[in-house]
């Protein structure tokens, strides 16, 4: 299996702190998560922290949503990592993270993901890239909106 990164980004006018409240708190992805509308009635587990380092969320929905876990495994001023395992479609393993960078006109957000691509993504190829690639590109408009708010 090849490894791959998957990064977008963008420049939020916020300071890095009110965007790392809607990052390291999983109650809050429901207002920004590209994934969270796949599924209405997902059901949503969070234990461990509240709120970052230790925070957990998994998640079980239809097919689209799928299922998997999320735990926050770091927590600085400017990164916020996350270990991300899917169960369905697909088993994966994956690392994810934001990083906030003050620029001018606020804060710049980079979430990347990286780990080893599957078989199915090394079918899919760069359809997969791109499908994620959008989904992340929704996530940060959408936490663009609720940070500026």
């Amino acid at each position: 299996m090849a490894d791959f990164e998957l990064a977008r980004q963008t420049v939020i006018a916020a300071e890095p702190s009110r965007i790392r409240a809607l990052i390291d708190d999983f109650h809050q992805w429901k207002t920004w998560s590209p994934w969270e509308d796949l599924d209405p009635d997902l059901e949503r587990v969070y234990s461990g922290a509240d709120r970052g380092l230790g925070a957990k969320y998994d998640w079980k929905g239809n097919r689209k949503a799928g299922q998997g876990s999320m735990e926050i495994t770091s927590v600085t001023s400017d990164t916020v990592g996350i270990r991300l395992e899917f169960e369905k479609p697909w088993k994966a393993s994956n690392q994810a993270s934001f990083e906030l960078r003050p620029v001018d006109g606020g804060t710049e957000v980079t979430w990347r993901m990286t780990g080893q691509r599957t078989r199915m993504m090394t079918m899919l190829g760069k359809l997969m890239d791109k499908l994620i690639g959008k989904d992340f590109e929704k996530g940060l408009a959408r936490l663009k909106a609720a940070a500026e708010s």
